[in-house]
């Protein structure tokens, strides 16, 4: 839980067990273990911030702290608390339609800040093999378009063979086992602006895949898991193109037929594909909740299946990161904070604790401000430290941009000096004109 220290209670030299915050924990002002500087402490009262946020206590002068310690998985659940995650139930509402796009905060240091530069186009920004479009990337769109060419066969009623759905299947698993973080990045990095609701299900099948991983499940349970993950909203191919694009709330009516599309799906995945009720149950399963208040059946905890248990984390983190009409996409980082601010109401806390150990705090693909004001992507994770992932410099601190992927990278591990300020949106910093 985290605890207010108020500026009063703050000194030079005071370091503390875990990361302190500020600006209501969205953003770091010193990470555990390092010591409070006197400009750190005049920052704060230039900008009459009268506490801190932090889920630890003031170490002494002759105590040490390992930051690299694996115990700061126990920690995660502190960082948030902050914010309550969107409804991911049904379609667009008015209410859970505000955007989520934060203007830029402070920089805590001298050196050049973000906001100033004008090197951040999409050249550096943009993932190198995005931008090139060849391999891995090539790879990932093309299964996109196969899925789609499947949903486009399936809404106009055509022969639906299942060998073409596990074939994409197949090669997913296989890309992932090739480049896991390569495919991860194009999550949040990716630039497939069509065929949305292929893309959807492709990046929620990673995901899935990712934590079945993760969770060590056998092999024909990860098959079902990613097959279920594909098709977990194929139910809504059947519901009318009326309410789904309405705008405005749904009347209960309305409600009521958005919600039958889980019913929909596993109708559609047993009985006319032939798949194994576990592939079902990820369709009709993954908007019931662990606290049963879900729907259609209302079960509870270990009563949902492990597939749908899965692809509901999953399907709502890739909601939170993709753009939709009635909201802007959320960074990674939020996106991970307000899975942890679930407090084992919608979701099982074992499966985000697997998504979190596979995934880190800051998602593959993350663009991110350091403490010295460099620019950096995430481009890997380190399991036992969710909070310290490999990074690719794309900025410097001297404002030298990197524009071909050639920056240093960092495992932030073995770097004590070096930690992430806060994530950044990359659409807040196109290139000035």
């Amino acid at each position: 839980m985290l605890k207010k220290v108020y500026r009063n209670e703050l000194s030079e030299g005071m370091r503390f067990s875990a990361p302190v915050f500020f600006d209501d924990g969205e953003n770091m002002l010193v990470s555990k273990g390092t010591p409070i500087k006197e400009r750190e402490l005049k920052a704060l009262d230039r900008w009459k911030i009268q506490y801190v946020l932090t889920a630890g206590n003031p170490l002494s002068s002759d105590q040490d702290l390992d930051v690299d310690d694996p115990s700061e998985l126990d920690e995660l659940e502190d960082l948030d608390e902050i914010e309550e995650p969107d409804s991911f139930a049904g379609g667009p509402s008015h209410s859970t339609a505000t955007a989520v796009a934060q203007p830029a905060v402070r920089s805590m240091h001298e050196t050049p800040e973000i906001d100033t530069l004008e090197y951040t186009s999409d050249q550096i920004l943009k993932l190198p093999a995005v931008l090139e479009n060849h391999g891995l990337y090539q790879e990932y769109s093309t299964l996109i378009e196969e899925l789609d060419q499947v949903f486009t066969n399936i809404r106009e009623q055509k022969e639906i063979k299942s060998r073409a759905i596990d074939k994409i299947v197949n090669d997913l698993i296989t890309l992932i086992q090739k480049d896991r973080s390569g495919i991860l990045g194009f999550i949040l990095g990716g630039d497939v602006r069509e065929m949305v609701s292929a893309k959807c299900a492709v990046n929620t099948a990673i995901l899935s895949v990712i934590i079945a991983e993760q969770l060590s499940l056998p092999r024909h349970r990860l098959l079902q898991v990613a097959t279920g993950a594909l098709l977990h909203d194929v139910g809504m191919l059947r519901i009318p193109d009326s309410i789904i694009s309405k705008d405005g709330k749904l009347d209960d009516n309305e409600q009521q037929i958005m919600r039958s599309h889980t019913f929909y799906g596993y109708k559609f995945i047993v009985n006319e594909l032939l798949y194994a009720d576990e592939v079902g149950k990820a369709a009709v399963q993954h908007h019931e909740r662990w606290d049963g208040e879900g729907y259609p059946a209302r079960l509870a905890g270990p009563n949902i299946d492990i597939g749908g248990r899965i692809v509901s984390v999953a399907d709502a983190f890739e909601a939170m990161v993709s753009p939709k009409a009635w909201r802007d996409s959320m960074v990674g980082y939020k996106a991970m904070k307000n899975l942890l601010s679930d407090n084992a109401r919608r979701f099982d806390p074992d499966i985000i604790k697997a998504m979190i150990q596979s995934m880190g705090i800051y998602p593959v693909g993350s663009i991110v401000l350091m403490n010295n004001s460099v620019i950096a992507r995430v481009v890997d994770t380190n399991r036992d430290a969710p909070l310290r992932p490999k990074i690719r410099v794309l900025i410097d601190e001297f404002a030298r941009p990197y524009t071909q992927n050639e920056g240093e990278l960092i495992d932030l591990t073995g770097n004590h000096t070096l930690f992430i300020a806060r994530a950044i949106d990359p659409s807040e910093y196109q290139k000035k004109r």
